[in-house]
């Protein structure tokens, strides 16, 4: 250990993460998410928050899933700088541009034939559950609707975890307008995996969680 801290992969104080150490976990981090993403893109699905979003308007339009979660995401770094700061803010842009690139060149490197709906959503809300909690783990998130949540309930006193709800249940049902009733239910049950897998596992007292 004492080596690897000379060379900086490690830092010395078990508080705070190296430089080395935040490049690999970002990069991980990405990688897993996007996976999850490109999972619920090739059966069809959607989930919560700015990636349902994306998600919503990539099935209505066309456009590239990627571009739309890279774009979503832009006007929300200016909160992101006032509330929690540049660190956070330039980790966060870095792991959604990463994610938004990953998703559109997974399928250079992994072609999925054939999932079942429900466990592809299952499998997909693990996967963002991991992705997004090494992200937490080094001081970024994939952007998003949390960063708004938290400024209006310093802004207005309103539960951040409210206005979350209130956006994902919005996606949702924006969702009924693309894709089927059944595919809503099965997107919802994903989302409902993911959120879980976070709450659990996440503890707020110890990193950043905004997404």
């Amino acid at each position: 250990m004492a080596n690897l801290s000379m060379f900086g992969i490690w830092n010395q104080n078990p508080a705070r993460h190296s430089p080395v150490e935040d490049a690999q976990g970002i990069l991980c981090g990405t990688m897993i998410a996007a996976l999850g993403l490109y999972i619920l893109a090739k059966i069809g699905l959607v989930t919560s928050g700015m990636a349902g979003l994306a998600f919503v308007l990539h099935y209505w339009s066309g456009w590239s899933f990627g571009l739309l979660f890279f774009l979503l995401n832009l006007p929300f770094y200016l909160l992101s700088i006032k509330r929690v700061g540049w660190d956070f803010t330039l980790k966060t842009f870095l792991a959604v541009g990463l994610t938004s690139f990953l998703v559109e060149i997974e399928n250079r490197f992994l072609h999925i034939e054939s999932i079942h709906p429900i466990w592809g959503a299952i499998m997909a809300g693990l996967l963002l559950g991991f992705g997004l909690l090494a992200l937490y783990r080094h001081r970024a998130s994939l952007g998003g609707i949390g960063i708004l949540a938290v400024f209006v309930q310093d802004r207005f006193h309103i539960p951040a975890g409210l206005v979350q709800l209130a956006f994902d249940l919005i996606v949702m049902a924006l969702a009924f307008t693309v894709v089927s009733p059944t595919v809503v239910l099965y997107s919802f049950i994903g989302a409902v995996v993911l959120n879980l897998f976070v709450l659990i596992n996440h503890r707020s007292d110890r990193y950043i969680a905004l997404r």
